[in-house]
């Protein structure tokens, strides 16, 4: 192949997979704001990815078909990783075991918990190395044909997080635009981000909250500040308050970081 030839299939590359972290991540805000479930990094950007490919006026869930090479270069994982197969296929068996728990209302407007699967079906093929993946069925009223109450975001946004709890708080945040912030018990936050197990609020700050912040304004569209508050003699409440548009400067430095880092250039803080 000539150098003009691999640099056009390189530039074709370059545009395919652009275009596929454009993809809108859409999602109820049920899902988001009532969900409690325990999803690692890559199982989550596994979904997220799936959610993705979910077109507006789709009205099924449908098989999603890809290949590990796309998966890992819209993702910004090393594709020379020999592995990438190994380790994708042992992570959608993981997220095939899992559920998430969801707060709905029932008929007779009483809060009951329900249980929803994440994905029902999948099929890989180890000489393409093609994958096929369903999602369930019971995530149908969560993810299609949403007119209300729903939030979305570009799976751009969080393809350079390396913690799972930054992406699971820049979508909970994102879900709260409209009022330009929440507070939350901090023993409440820790149940929703599945950190429950960081006991001592100074290791929650630390290896939660202030990674997650950090990468939040970092690498999003949004920017984040948050305060402790006071009952008593003990902080029980964080506040959080959601600035949603970053202007000229700050969009072009949140480019060059989340291309630096999916790059590999560089490490993500």
């Amino acid at each position: 192949m000539t150098n003009q030839k691999m640099k056009s299939v390189q530039r074709n590359d370059y545009l395919k997979f652009s275009e596929l972290r454009e993809y809108l991540v859409v999602k109820s805000n049920d899902l988001i704001q009532k969900s409690r479930f325990a999803l690692t990094l890559q199982e989550q950007r596994i979904v997220l990815y799936l959610i993705s490919k979910i077109k507006p006026d789709d009205d099924a869930l449908e098989w999603q078909e890809f290949e590990v090479i796309e998966f890992c270069k819209v993702c910004g994982i090393d594709c020379a990783n020999g592995k990438n197969y190994k380790n994708i296929k042992d992570t959608i068996l993981t997220l095939a075991e899992k559920s998430a728990w969801i707060m709905v209302e029932d008929k007779q407007g009483e809060e009951e918990q329900i249980i929803v699967r994440w994905i029902s079906k999948a099929r890989i093929s180890p000489k393409s190395g093609r994958i096929k993946i369903k999602l369930d069925d019971d995530m149908k009223p969560y993810l299609l044909q949403l007119r209300k109450r729903f939030t979305q975001y570009r799976l751009y946004y969080t393809l350079a997080m390396r913690s799972q709890y930054s992406i699971r708080l820049y979508e909970l945040l994102k879900s709260y635009e409209w009022q330009s912030g929440k507070i939350f018990g901090i023993d409440e936050l820790k149940t929703i981000l599945n950190a429950a197990h960081y006991t001592q609020y100074g290791d929650f700050r630390r290896n939660v909250i202030s990674i997650a912040i950090d990468e939040i304004n970092l690498l999003s569209d949004i920017k984040v500040v948050y305060a402790l508050i006071k009952e008593g003699r003990r902080y029980s409440k964080i506040e959080f308050k959601v600035q949603l548009k970053k202007d000229m400067d700050e969009r072009l430095s949140t480019f060059v970081n989340i291309e630096s880092i999916i790059s590999g250039k560089q490490e993500a803080n």
